[in-house]
């Protein structure tokens, strides 16, 4: 019916909410989205940017985040543009950079998060001067005393 011709689906493509587009309910893209209409419910994108025309009432979780438009909810991403003509009612956190411009109108609180990359996991499971001394290349077993109580 569609023929052999099946286009798949390019992350780097983008995806446009016009003007005369008002969207009820959480919005989802793995890909880049430009918002000029209105959306009422949470975002979640890779990257995202609200024209001036452009309205999100909910959170907005991306990695690039930029607004021209109007915002009212909380931001989180690693990279945060507030140009001069975007008003944010919410509080803004990011973990890379965050930028404004002359007569950007922001209402909320500003907070620098850790960054996510994997490094940032990794310490975790890094060594230590106190690491426990290995026994025959393994690891020593510890024992909760509590537990063994109970065993």
């Amino acid at each position: 019916m569609f023929g052999d011709k099946k286009k798949l689906l390019n992350d780097s493509e983008r995806s446009l909410i016009s003007e005369t587009v008002s969207i009820d309910g959480t919005v989802n893209s793995s890909g880049a989205i430009d918002i000029a209409g209105l959306i009422k419910g949470p975002v979640f994108s890779k990257e995202l940017v609200v024209k001036e025309t452009g309205s999100v009432s909910g959170s907005i979780e991306a990695d690039q985040v930029e607004v021209y438009g109007h915002i009212d909810g909380k931001i989180s991403a690693e990279n945060v543009v507030i140009g001069n003509t975007g008003v944010v009612k919410g509080d803004i956190e990011f973990s890379n950079n965050l930028r404004t411009e002359n007569g950007a109108d922001i209402e909320g609180y500003i907070k620098k998060m850790p960054s996510k990359s994997k490094s940032a996991g990794d310490f975790l499971f890094s060594k230590t001067k106190d690491e426990k001394k290995k026994k025959n290349g393994k690891p020593e077993q510890v024992v909760n005393k509590e537990s063994e109580a109970l065993i």
